[in-house]
């Protein structure tokens, strides 16, 4: 038995801060185009696909903060991109700020969505692992401010029965940390749906920054096989308001292995034929979660936030 998926990731490349959320629509709608002579039935899309990564300057004006958030999804400027991937046929997960009233105060998250094929809205996941600081560092000239414009998400890592199989979300940073996958993966997820920005820079220390595309790949490979699920990662990438941001975007299958991936940091589609039981012999054997787990043993990871060393 074969449940295949004719899937794709759609890799941007720089969004200058200048640049209109329809200007950026049009690049996305060429690409879903190209995805359906491709003969595509999903594309995943990068985190905050409509804006430039604004967390990377420290901002004090919230109108201006708040001009890089939707209130809506879709909204006026981002209908279209709804509207053209109805009628291809084509469903897609994007990521995007958001801005939301809820518990009677204005609310804002690192926000992704799936949606079908026939534009209707199938899930919404919010960013967990929000990295960087809520305060600018000395001495960087690129900052990652992300703790200081978003918070952090309450929707938990829930999926979804889509695109014949079970599908779940997460958003650039969660994907280096083993418990996003292990979550869905208790919830039987098939498919894992990442965006992402990443700089090369992050750290400062050249040591460990020329190691970004190598952790980027070792991540996405390893919970993709450790989680026996296919993992379709999509970047915003190349110079960015003077930003460099890796490229790399994948379609990993649940042995571990790349089966697509960029060769550029531009605006580039790679596509993969998915058979979503291929997870399923991982399943059976090895990651038998029922059999070989031992949940009472790991309890230290939900009940210690940081480590405390032995005495």
């Amino acid at each position: 038995m074969t449940r295949l998926i004719n899937l794709a990731c759609a890799q941007m490349g720089p969004i200058a801060r200048s640049d209109s959320r329809p200007a950026v629509v049009r690049r996305q709608i060429e690409l879903l185009r190209e995805a359906k002579g491709r003969g595509v039935e999903f594309v995943v899309f990068p985190e905050l696909a409509f804006t430039t990564f604004f967390p990377r300057w420290l901002i004090d004006d919230q109108t201006e903060i708040d001009g890089f958030f939707e209130r809506e999804m879709p909204g006026p400027e981002t209908h279209p991109l709804f509207d053209e991937a109805k009628r291809l046929g084509i469903g897609f997960y994007i990521g995007y700020a958001e801005l939301v009233a809820e518990d009677g105060r204005m609310r804002r998250f690192n926000t992704s969505i799936i949606v079908s094929a026939d534009g209707e809205l199938v899930g919404k996941y919010r960013k967990v692992h929000l990295p960087g600081h809520a305060e600018p560092v000395e001495g960087r000239t690129s900052q990652h401010l992300e703790k200081r414009y978003f918070e952090p998400g309450n929707l938990g890592f829930p999926v979804w029965r889509t695109l014949g199989g079970i599908t779940g979300m997460c958003i650039c940073n969660d994907r280096r940390w083993p418990e996003t996958y292990r979550v869905m993966a208790l919830q039987g997820a098939e498919l894992v749906c990442v965006g992402y920005n990443t700089p090369d820079d992050h750290t400062g220390v050249f040591d460990f920054d020329q190691l970004t595309g190598f952790h980027h790949q070792l991540s996405l490979q390893a919970g993709a096989y450790q989680n026996a699920t296919w993992v379709a990662a999509a970047a915003k990438a190349g110079c960015e308001e003077g930003s460099n941001m890796i490229g790399l975007s994948m379609i990993v299958a649940p042995s571990g292995q790349i089966v697509a991936m960029a060769s550029t940091t531009a605006d580039e589609l790679i596509t993969a034929r998915c058979d979503l039981d291929m997870g399923t012999l991982y399943k059976r054997t090895i990651f038998d979660f029922s059999r070989h787990r031992e949940p009472s043993q790991y309890k230290l990871i939900v009940e210690r936030k940081g480590a405390i060393l032995p005495d």
